[in-house]
């Protein structure tokens, strides 16, 4: 085991290394997912052709032995051939040994390892993509791609070599054996060859076509499957466990329909070629008798024409085969390929530097913003300008649609801006890395999403290295430990060690909040934003963590939106928002006396929130 265990660990796993985004062919693709292993698919490849070519001779030395034997009587039979037939035993006994590692490069550093490597690539480039893209795709969708592309990429590469320079090696060597018996002889086998190829030419284009409408179909049906899952507590609230049934039975049916299609190529391929086959073994047979009746080769030819067709009857169908799955893979990667080589729309500077917030200021300089949309006369943000001092209380006010969430996620730089600057200490955030200037902020959402693994680790989460007794503290400050000391999982795990389900599923969204709120707290960043953070919470458990909240903004700039006015009534400073553009600013005593635009939302407030 300790042999096969060496092999195993000679091709990294999960290597630091990224997808070009400029492979925009099927093959540039594919060579691009080989990089690191080349060398071991050239040593495989070798392997391959080796035996190959020495299966076709071996039918060759079959037919040497038939003539032999004809020719010599059995006392006779080994003085003369003796040095032969050692040769053809030495040859014979070395080839085991390179069966050996064939097989064991094939399944112990190539089969195992490359689709897990591919996984880890692939993966790593989808955590870089922008907000932006997981807006516009689905989340089981792009896991499917992740997945099946990874194990397409393999079976593509292992067919070409396993499968197609093994019946290339065997066909030159067939042909190089019947060649020099007698030219004729190889006449069937050029008619296969020929036969083979032209079927394959009608055909096999036609089953990458439906082979890549078939796997697009697959990511489809998966995406909808996940997106039911991932969303049962809406499916089962306005019970429609029927209509997601239905939504998805139709991308079952549309997939089922590519499959369909596909059987028929396939069924229609293997018909065809067992034709061609038959008339192969026929056509082979009746050559070499007749070439034997004519007096112009012996009964070893007979041997080794029939023995060959044969062979090459039993391959047809495995080829035909591995044909039909390589489109089918072929189809997988060009689907697969259009989302794995997407290129990420919020990237570092080559120069990008690794960034301390030392105070805090923040300045939005002439922002425009609009998504990238170019087509639309009037941008979601426009000149949009804005000074945040350091250690100031910011709140942002404004009907939904305002620019409010967008201000604050163009300041964690999930989007480029499309013209002016955002900085952060003097400092433009284009030009220091993303996983720094997030390192910096520390964020509460009203849309509170948790990993699927235990509280301990979601609250650690804000950072990886505390110890239990700051995590602990961290959920005192939150008023979360009362309630993760009564938490217990199907597995009998309890209080930190308890797992939350899929997105936090088995907390209420108060708990889900007061976890996030002790994982930003834990986080300690010196900006922090509040995205209606404690909307999720009762008016008891706010009032009793507001003081918390107060004693992680000291010394903090801050930035909070609300709905509900009076929980932002005592910041600092408030600025109002309307369609992107700042309509009036100053304190909440400032604004109620000007009996502006702010004045006339706290009026309207119906039971503290802001009406829409």
């Amino acid at each position: 085991m300790s042999f096969f265990s060496y092999f195993e660990k000679r091709l990294e796993s999960f290597p630091d290394i990224s997808l070009p985004t400029h492979t925009h062919s099927l093959a540039s693709f594919i060579y691009a997912c080989t990089y690191g292993y080349r060398g071991w698919l050239l040593l495989f490849t070798v392997l391959t052709a080796i035996s190959g070519i020495y299966w076709a001779y071996v039918y060759a030395w079959v037919g040497q032995i038939v003539d032999w034997l004809s020719a010599y009587s059995p006392s006779e039979f080994w003085a003369q051939k003796k040095s032969d037939l050692l040769i053809m035993l030495a040859i014979s006994a070395f080839i085991p040994l390179v069966l050996l590692f064939e097989t064991t490069i094939h399944h112990q550093v190539l089969q195992g390892v490359v689709p897990m490597r591919l996984r880890w690539i692939f993966h790593q480039q989808m955590l870089g993509q922008s907000m932006q893209f997981y807006q516009d795709e689905f989340s089981g969708r792009v896991s499917a791609k992740v997945m099946q592309t990874a194990l397409a990429v393999r079976d593509v590469v292992m067919t070409l070599i396993g499968v197609f320079v093994f019946i290339l090696t065997f066909l030159v060597g067939a042909g190089a054996v019947l060649t020099g018996i007698h030219p004729l002889l190889t006449v069937p086998f050029v008619f296969w060859i020929l036969a083979v190829a032209a079927l394959l030419v009608f055909v096999l284009p036609r089953l990458q076509r439906t082979s890549r409408i078939q796997a697009d179909a697959r990511a489809l049906m998966t995406g909808r499957i996940t997106d039911a899952y991932a969303n049962i507590n809406t499916v089962k609230l306005f019970s429609h466990s029927h209509r997601e049934s239905g939504y998805a039975k139709e991308a079952m049916k549309h997939f089922l329909g590519t499959v369909h299609d596909q059987m028929r190529l396939v069924s229609l391929l293997e018909i065809l070629v067992s034709v061609i086959a038959v008339l192969t073994v026929s056509g082979s047979v009746a050559m070499s008798v007749y070439l034997w009746m004519s007096g112009v080769v012996g009964a070893g030819a007979v041997a080794v024409a029939g023995a060959l067709a044969i062979r090459l009857q039993g391959l047809t169908h495995w080829v035909l085969w591995e044909t039909a799955g390589l489109f089918e893979y072929l189809g997988t990667v060009q689907d697969g390929m259009k989302t794995l080589t997407t290129p990420h729309h919020v990237v570092d500077e080559p120069n990008a530097r690794v960034f301390h917030v030392k105070q805090g200021q923040i300045d939005f300089k002439q922002v425009s913003f609009n998504y990238g949309k170019k087509d639309q006369s009037q941008p979601l943000l426009d000149d949009f300008s804005l000074s945040i001092k350091v250690g100031e209380k910011v709140g942002l006010v404004g009907r939904s649609g305002a620019g409010k969430s967008t201000l604050v996620n163009l300041l964690l730089r999930f989007y480029d801006i499309d013209g002016g600057q955002i900085c952060i200490d003097q400092q433009d955030i284009k030009t220091i890395t993303q996983e720094s200037l997030r390192q910096n902020i520390g964020m509460v959402t009203q849309d509170t999403s948790l990993l699927h693994r235990t509280v301990r680790e979601n609250i650690a989460y804000g950072r990886p290295d505390a110890t239990d007794d700051e995590i602990i503290a961290a959920a005192k400050a939150a008023h979360a430990w009362d309630f993760i000391q009564t938490l217990k999982d199907k597995f009998g795990n309890t209080g930190l060690d308890t797992q939350v389900g899929e997105r936090g599923v088995k907390l209420s969204g108060g708990q889900r909040q007061r976890i996030a709120i002790a994982r930003v707290m834990l986080k300690n960043a010196p900006i922090l934003l509040l995205d209606e953070a404690t909307s999720a919470l009762d008016s008891e458990v706010e009032h009793a963590i507001t003081q918390s909240l107060d004693d992680m903004m000291a010394g903090k700039t801050v930035i909070a939106i609300a709905h509900r006015l009076s929980t932002i009534a005592s910041m600092d400073r408030l600025v109002v928002m309307d369609e992107g553009r700042i309509v009036e600013m100053g304190s909440h005593d400032e604004l109620i006396a000007k009996d502006g635009v702010y004045a006339s939302l706290w009026a309207r407030q119906i039971g503290g929130f802001l009406a829409e």
